[in-house]
């Protein structure tokens, strides 16, 4: 089950002003569950996104990116889980094209304005006459709704909202995701929307969804296994009546990229602790560092480590795996001497070597834990940097041997 995540709560999550949500039962993989989600936008939206750098990016991506680009105003979003419709090639653009077709008849706008998004089998063509098939019997939704409608080997959806003043108005922020294997990103989730009733300049949506990413969803790592889907969208209606934020100094800006990050931790943080086979959550901070940078390389070093994580799954504290994992992270001119390395608030390794007073029963009693913090200091700057993943168990090689089955 997953590590300390409880399931959401539909009357928590608030409605965004400007956002329609519907969903339909399209048999993309398999009959009788929610597989596709359509989010229609008020005119006058705007949406930013980003993407997976992955170079074999899946079909909807190439067309998202080339609508976002086209400048038409987006009118709506339509997602499908049960077939990802990445390594189609061509024929999986034009499939996907023929959705946001679809969509777009059924609505009354172009198919330049809707963004296509997939998520499940590689390597499969997509099933879209199933999901064109089912739009018409699409039935309205709400957020939780949504956070169904999207998940793959997810065991609970994942959602969140948050509220902030913005110059005397209430503004709303709403948002979905979802990811339990397949996760490494280099940009995001597998995939996730957040949506605002918020006002503000177009020209600052897209740094303001970019920092939230790197500060979330380009934090975490499941497996080391970077998505073909990879996608992270902002959507910001204009409906909550605020004057339109129009500064990135300004102090609305502050608060809602505060509020937008704060949402977008909690949506990552849940795809971890609803990894594939997960018992342990672990938060790994690296402080001390020349830069960010190399302290999420040290990070990501660390979580990402098999030896590492089975460690953990097993509540052993083999810790010299971790001053391994941090050796060979890339930072070539990193003195070991002085770095410390802490579980929780164990004192593990000072001065590059074993704490002298060390007790391993010490480390055993964190290890025990489902939740635990490693702290590295490096001593070599003022950076830092977060990074939360999970542990490997035994389920999360079954889960992804039967992924097909």
């Amino acid at each position: 089950m997953p590590v300390n995540l409880a399931p959401i709560d539909p009357a928590a999550l608030l409605p965004v002003a400007g956002v329609t949500l519907s969903y339909a039962e399209a048999a993309v993989k398999k009959p009788g569950r929610k597989d596709v989600l359509l989010i229609e936008l008020a005119a006058g939206s705007q949406v930013a996104g980003v993407f997976t750098r992955n170079r074999f990016c899946a079909a909807p991506v190439h067309l998202s990116r080339a609508h976002l680009a086209s400048g038409q105003p987006i009118r709506a979003l339509v997602v499908n889980t049960g077939n990802a419709n990445a390594g189609t090639g061509e024929d999986g653009r034009q499939r996907a094209l023929a959705v946001c077709q679809a969509v777009a008849e059924q609505l009354g706008c172009q198919a330049e304005q809707v963004l296509p998004f997939s998520t499940g089998v590689i390597l499969e063509p997509l099933p879209f006459e199933k999901i064109i098939g089912a739009l018409p019997q699409r039935r309205a939704g709400s957020w939780a709704d949504a956070a169904e409608a999207i998940m793959t080997t997810d065991i609970l959806p994942k959602a969140a909202s948050r509220q902030v003043e913005l110059g005397g108005k209430t503004v709303t922020l709403t948002g979905i995701a979802k990811g339990a294997g397949m996760i490494h990103p280099n940009m995001a989730t597998m995939l996730g929307f957040v949506a605002t009733d918020a006002a503000i300049a177009p020209e600052l949506l897209q740094g303001l969804l970019s920092t939230a990413a790197d500060l979330s969803f380009n934090s975490i790592t499941v497996d080391g296994d970077t998505s073909t889907n990879d996608s992270f969208m902002l959507i910001a209606t204009g409906q909550a009546g605020n004057a339109p934020v129009s500064s990135a100094d300004s102090a609305d800006y502050q608060a809602l990229a505060a509020a937008l990050q704060s949402l977008s931790i909690e949506l990552a943080q849940a795809i971890v602790r609803d990894g594939e086979g997960a018992t342990k959550f672990m938060t790994i901070t690296v402080e001390g560092g020349r830069s960010r940078e190399e302290c999420k390389a040290i990070g990501y070093a660390i979580a990402r480590s098999p030896l590492v994580k089975t460690a953990f799954f097993a509540s052993d504290p083999n810790l010299g795996r971790i001053l391994a994992a941090i050796g060979y992270a890339g930072i070539d001119d990193l003195d070991v001497d002085q770095l410390s390395l802490y579980l929780d608030d164990v004192l593990v390794a000072v001065n590059g070597g074993r704490n002298p007073v060390y007790q391993e029963e010490d480390g055993q009693q964190v290890m025990n834990k489902s939740e635990i913090l490693v702290r590295v200091v490096l001593g070599r700057g003022d950076a830092s940097a977060t990074v939360w993943t999970c542990d490997f168990s035994y389920d999360y090689v079954r889960i992804n041997a039967d992924y097909r089955s």
